[in-house]
């Protein structure tokens, strides 16, 4: 397949940030939780989208991974544009947002086509940075973009995804230290993560109208 990526080359300093030494720290405490995205929907495809190339320690075949490329662009395994994954529909069971709203990624056009790809129930996972965290300082004015659960709930449910209503935090609150436990709540985390279902709306039958009597002149 030809590569679909924009002639235009946008700036990277937000994906700069992921792969600087706190960005890491970020990442690191979350390579746990994406090695299991994979096993919620066994023998199907699942795709990454991330700042960074895939880490050693996520090997799966059916892993579909994609790296930030700019503002509307993805490469990695393929090249693509944001709003035309070469995917079909309903094909994946697991999409992983990791941080690609935060790189200034089109949110609105990925949320559109992970929900073209997603198969019915299929999952989102969403990972963000807080933006109530102290950690914020060491992305302050570095180009990163960063919302709280309760933004990211309502994009969700207006791209037709129903997300949890509590989000997990994950990595340190202060220094650049790799934390592994997650907590309930995003709290004071430099990041968390929101996961979401496709919505799978049935055909509600209801009763047909009785016709109107025919009126005729008296």
């Amino acid at each position: 397949m030809p590569s679909l990526l924009p002639l235009r080359q946008p700036d990277l300093s937000a994906r700069d940030w992921f792969e600087g030494a706190h960005g890491r720290v970020v990442l690191a405490c979350e390579q746990p939780l994406l090695a299991r995205a994979g096993g919620e929907r066994p023998g199907l495809t699942w795709v990454c989208i991330s700042p960074v190339e895939r880490p050693a320690g996520v090997a799966d075949g059916h892993l579909l991974w994609l790296r930030v490329d700019g503002a509307d662009a993805l490469a990695g395994d393929v090249a693509c544009v944001a709003d035309c994954w070469p995917l079909a529909s309903e094909s994946v069971g697991t999409i992983v947002l990791q941080h690609a709203g935060d790189c200034g990624l089109g949110w609105e056009d990925v949320l559109i086509e992970a929900n073209r790809v997603l198969v019915p129930g299929g999952r989102l996972w969403l990972f963000s940075l807080n933006p109530l965290s102290p950690y914020r300082r060491y992305w302050w004015r570095q180009g990163v973009s960063d919302a709280e659960p309760f933004t990211w709930r309502r994009r969700l449910r207006r791209h037709g995804f129903e997300p949890e209503t509590v989000a997990e935090g994950i990595g340190p609150a202060w220094n650049a230290q790799r934390i592994a436990a997650v907590q309930i709540g995003a709290g004071a985390r430099a990041a968390y993560r929101l996961c979401a279902e496709k919505r799978s709306l049935p055909l509600t039958l209801k009763r047909a109208r009785a016709p109107s009597p025919a009126l005729t002149p008296a």
